[in-house]
């Protein structure tokens, strides 16, 4: 593994600045690569696809392209099965309204109170117009865990959807994602897994994840804001959503409302291209120097968590809510005597980016008992983090 995270530092111009990145779960930022992909697009210049002059073409082959990066970044076999959109929480809205129309009163769905409300409310709201019942997974509140064992009790046969995170967006809790979506499979279920935070923590394979439906965030791992859902283009086929009549009708651009932000598309292969190269060892295709590159991230990542949370265990002033067997490297805590967004006030004079707040995961904190409270204060580091932002959050702590 040859993992310089100083080389890898200098390629991002925000990080050239005195600041402490710990914001990335809200958001990474871009490599210079994503800049000058975009700003390539647009100087080269695109035109809507479908015509037959040079501009349009650029924009499909960019499209198509973006496709493909997804597809290598998730592990998924077929670039035609990746939905591309503005974000996920309007793509799963969209699949909420499609997969919906299928739903009848007496059926039920699934959802974990561990989720980012955007893998939550979407669902709630479309159940709700379906006239379908609502079954809550739970969360243990000590060890921030999603028991596997409650989805056999609360999954029958008129379960149709399953909706489960892959990564906590705020305690880094990594669910038995497989357990879970075998257990759907088993009753008829279809699996929607929401991937945002994920991604940008480690090697990501649907097919090991048994998920029907992946979904993702670009600019939560170095690309712009451009989100996409993965699943098998057969079963895309078999779901017909809500579109204009004079739209086509093809998998997967039958999903994707109104005209593309191409130019984005040009960042989000620049991102994956990029995070192929993390690790300057990686070799042979972009699929391989991917996995090679996110797991000595990963390695990167969990070493500098490390340091965090044996820090916190030695100070009795911070508590840090849950305590995952598998976790991403993201801490969620608290400091005696201050009000989160006070902390994070603090820490901001600082130089260190954090936030603070329930950070849209609205069941958990409630389930924690601290959403009224003001929730708590969210590191969350990246694979360009060192160890000298580590060195700076500690010392602003102290």
């Amino acid at each position: 593994m040859t993992y310089d995270v100083e080389r890898i530092r200098s390629l991002y111009p925000a990080l050239q600045t005195d600041r402490v990145w710990f914001d990335g779960a809200a958001g990474t930022q871009s490599p210079q690569a994503v800049i000058d992909a975009i700003a390539e697009a647009y100087r080269l210049g695109t035109s809507n696809a479908g015509g037959s002059f040079a501009s349009s073409k650029r924009a499909e082959q960019l499209e198509a392209e973006a496709r493909e990066a997804v597809a290598d970044l998730v592990g998924a076999t077929d670039p035609s099965g990746v939905v591309l959109g503005p974000n996920m929480t309007t793509l799963t809205y969209r699949f909420g309204q499609t997969l919906s129309d299928t739903w009848r009163p007496g059926d039920n769905i699934v959802l974990s109170r561990l989720d980012h409300d955007a893998n939550v409310r979407p669902w709630v709201q479309w159940a709700d117009r379906a006239r379908v019942d609502v079954r809550w997974a739970n969360v243990d509140v000590d060890t921030g865990e999603l028991p596997v064992e409650q989805y056999s009790e609360l999954l029958d046969a008129r379960t149709r959807l399953v909706a489960v995170t892959a990564a906590s967006n705020v305690l880094g809790t990594r669910p038995d994602v497989r357990a879970i979506t075998d257990i759907a499979h088993t009753v008829g279920a279809l699996a929607y897994v929401d991937g945002v935070h994920a991604t940008a923590h480690g090697v990501v394979d649907i097919n090991e994840l048994g998920s029907d439906f992946y979904a993702t965030s670009a600019y939560k791992w170095d690309g712009p804001h451009v989100g996409a859902v993965i699943a098998k283009p057969s079963l895309l086929e078999s779901l017909t959503p809500m579109k204009l009549a004079s739209s086509g009708n093809e998998v997967p651009g039958r999903f994707e409302w109104g005209t593309p932000s191409y130019h984005n598309d040009a960042g989000v292969t620049a991102a994956v291209n990029h995070l192929a190269t993390l690790d300057t060892d990686a070799s042979g295709s972009r699929r391989e120097q991917l996995v090679t590159s996110l797991t000595s991230a990963h390695e990167h990542e969990q070493r500098l968590l490390a340091r965090i949370l044996n820090a916190f265990d030695n100070d009795e002033r911070t508590t840090v809510y849950g305590k995952p067997k598998a976790r991403t490297a993201t801490v969620y805590f608290t400091v005696a005597g201050q009000t989160p967004e006070q902390t994070a006030e603090l820490l901001e004079r600082a130089g260190i980016n954090v936030w603070s707040g329930h950070n849209y995961a609205w069941e958990v904190t409630e389930a924690l008992g601290i959403r009224d409270s003001g929730s708590a204060v969210r590191a969350s580091l990246a694979h360009y983090s060192n160890d000298t932002d580590v060195d700076r959050f500690l010392t602003a702590l102290t």
